[in-house]
C-alpha cells in the first residue's frame, strides 16, 4: 500500500475490508431477506476491490452500458490506481467516525448515495485523466441522475471526504477539495461567468460546508473553515474562520476540526 494517505488517521483498505466483511455477516444473520444481496455484493468477494465494482456496476449499468462494461472499468481503474482504493476506504472512515446515524461501514458502502457517488466519481476521475472524457462524462451522467450528485470528472477531490444526505450537490470542473472535507446536502461549488478558465472554488483540509451553502468562483477556503448553512459565500475565507450569511461574511472563528466534528452551532456571543 502506498503512503499517498497518513493511513494513521485515515486507515486503509485492509483495515476496512474485514470489519466490512463481519459486519455483512452479522447482517446476513440477523436478517436473512438480504442475505442474498450481502452474499453477492460483498461475502462472495475476497477484496474490496471486487466488492466495490460489483456495487458500482448494479447502480450505474444500464442498457446503454451494461453491469458488466461497468464492472470492467471500476476494475481496470482500481488496478491502475490503487489509490482509488485508500480514498474509498478513507471515505467510509469519515462517514462511520462524522455521521452520527451511521453505525459501521456496511451502511455507507450499500445504502448511503454521497458515499456510493463519491467512488462512482472517483473512477470518472480516472477516465477523464486518461482521456477517455467520453465514457467519464456518462458516468458523470449517471452518477448525477441517479444520486442526485453532479461532480464534473475534471474536479480534484481529496480523501476522507464525508457528504451527508448528498441529494442536489455540484461540484463543478475546476473545483479543488481538499482532505477530510465534510459538506451537506445542496451544497454547489460552482463557477462565474462562461469562460473556460479556472473559475471554481478551492477548499483547503478539514472544511465544513453547511448544508445549502454556495461557493462561487475561483477563491480559497482556508484550512479548518466553516461556512454556514445557507450561506453564499463570494470571497476567499481565512483558515479556521466562520463566515455565514448572503454574500457570507466573517462571523468569529472556528472550533479545532469542524469538518470532523460536524459542529455547526455559530457562537452569537
Amino acid at each position: 500500500m502506498s503512503n499517498v494517505i497518513d493511513m494513521k488517521n485515515q486507515g486503509d483498505d485492509s483495515s476496512v475490508w474485514p470489519r466490512l466483511r463481519l459486519e455483512a455477516a452479522g447482517a446476513a444473520a440477523s436478517e436473512p431477506t438480504l442475505a442474498s444481496m450481502l452474499h453477492a455484493v460483498i461475502l462472495n468477494h475476497d477484496n474490496i476491490a471486487d466488492a466495490l465494482s460489483y456495487i458500482l456496476a448494479n447502480k450505474i449499468g444500464d442498457s446503454n452500458l451494461n453491469q458488466m462494461q461497468v464492472r470492467e472499468v471500476c476494475s481496470q481503474a482500481f488496478a491502475a490506481k490503487p489509490k482509488i482504493l485508500e480514498q474509498a476506504a478513507a471515505d467510509a472512515i469519515a462517514f462511520e467516525t462524522r455521521d452520527a446515524a451511521c453505525h459501521g461501514y456496511l451502511q455507507p458502502f450499500l445504502f448511503f448515495k454521497g458515499f456510493q457517488a463519491l467512488q462512482g466519481y472517483r473512477v470518472a476521475h480516472f477516465l477523464w485523466e486518461e482521456g477517455r472524457q467520453t465514457l467519464a462524462y456518462h458516468f458523470q451522467s449517471r452518477i448525477s441522475e441517479l444520486f442526485g450528485v453532479d461532480i464534473h470528472p475534471a474536479a480534484r477531490i481529496g480523501h476522507g471526504i464525508m457528504i451527508d444526505h448528498a441529494t442536489s450537490i455540484v461540484i463543478g470542473a475546476t473545483a479543488h477539495v481538499g482532505n477530510d472535507v465534510s459538506m451537506l446536502h445542496s451544497v454547489t461549488l460552482g463557477g462565474t461567468g462562461a469562460h473556460e478558465e479556472d473559475r471554481h472554488p478551492k477548499t483547503g483540509e478539514g472544511v465544513l460546508i453547511g448544508a445549502g451553502a454556495k461557493v462561487l468562483g475561483n477563491i480559497k477556503i482556508g484550512d479548518y473553515a466553516r461556512i454556514a448553512a445557507g450561506s453564499v459565500v463570494l470571497k476567499p475565507v481565512p483558515s479556521r474562520c466562520t463566515v455565514a450569511g448572503v454574500p457570507a461574511k466573517p462571523v468569529g472563528d472556528c472550533c479545532p476540526e469542524p469538518a470532523k466534528s460536524m459542529n455547526q452551532v455559530l457562537d452569537t456571543d
